[in-house]
């Protein structure tokens, strides 16, 4: 499971009846798989899975799986009660997903060795890759992520608490001990603005959001940053990230909101966000729309 480029979350559309619009997510994945990403994240943060049903989760990892048909790796995301993160594992293993994105149990709070059997039980039940999500809660030190990377199926580590100088310490220790392909990514929300500095310890990868509805700018911000072009990353940070990031810091869940106003203002009809999460108001929805418009004016 080879994780490159741009790495797209897709939402999950619903529908007038609530339920989960396979058709509209479909279509979805498809728009972003015309824009090359390096891997599809789907049923995750941005996916608002903690409001998914077992049933729902399994439909939205089918339906990514049959879209993509196998052109980059499929990952699904599961967590939360030991047995649902069991189940949704094996349900997403069966409907064809290449990995799993594991998210932290939030609210039962163990030891190190808790984790530690909590990853492996899901490991064991998915028996295919498994990236660990490091937020909230979970806040390795280097030893734990050694133990943790040695759990056999576990591939990679998502950090999404943004503490520069302990991933800094996790990558090295991890890299040492266990190996050099052990997979790292950001996944701070609007990873962009963090890009830059993650790069600086040696992780290259991080989640796109902003893929999502402006898949342009994306790859052009990501091309910029491979290609040496720091007037390019600036430039792409100052007209749009920064500002997406200062909206984004004004409400509770808007990493999630936003990004999914802007997908229904780029036509497709992906429905509102599940509570508790809120859909934006007028203002912010202007505002984003302004935002979106710069992001695209400073293309080169």
């Amino acid at each position: 499971m080879k994780l490159e480029g741009v790495l797209f979350f897709p939402v999950t559309p619903f529908g007038s009846d609530g339920g989960v619009a396979a058709d509209v997510l479909a279509e979805h994945v498809r728009r972003g798989m015309a824009h090359g990403p390096g891997g599809v994240f789907v049923a995750c943060g941005t996916g608002e899975f903690p409001s998914l049903s077992e049933d729902e989760h399994e439909l939205a990892v089918r339906t990514a799986v049959g879209e993509v048909a196998g052109r980059v790796p499929v990952i699904a995301g599961a967590g939360g009660p030991l047995g649902a993160a069991v189940r949704q594992a094996a349900r997403a293993a069966a409907a064809g997903a290449d990995g799993l994105l594991l998210m932290p149990p939030y609210l039962a709070q163990g030891p190190a060795n808790g984790l530690h059997a909590y990853v492996t039980r899901i490991a064991e039940a998915a028996g295919i890759p498994l990236i660990l999500y490091q937020r909230g809660g979970v806040a390795l030190d280097p030893a734990e992520a050694v133990a943790l990377a040695r759990i056999p199926g576990v591939v990679g580590l998502k950090d999404g608490g943004g503490d520069i100088d302990r991933m800094a310490r996790i990558v090295n220790a991890v890299r040492r001990e266990v190996g050099p392909d052990f997979t790292f990514f950001n996944g701070l929300p609007t990873a962009e603005l963090t890009a830059p500095a993650y790069r600086g310890i040696g992780v290259d990868l991080y989640s796109s959001a902003a893929f999502c509805f402006v898949p342009e700018v994306a790859t052009a911000f990501r091309a910029a940053l491979d290609e040496g072009d720091d007037a390019g990353v600036r430039r792409l940070i100052s007209r749009f990230y920064a500002p997406l990031v200062e909206l984004r810091a004004t409400v509770p869940g808007y990493a999630v909101s936003l990004v999914k106003a802007a997908v229904r203002m780029e036509g497709l009809d992906v429905g509102s966000v599940r509570p508790p999460l809120t859909d934006p108001g007028p203002d912010h929805l202007r505002e984003l729309a302004d935002i979106v418009k710069a992001g695209r004016g400073a293309l080169p």
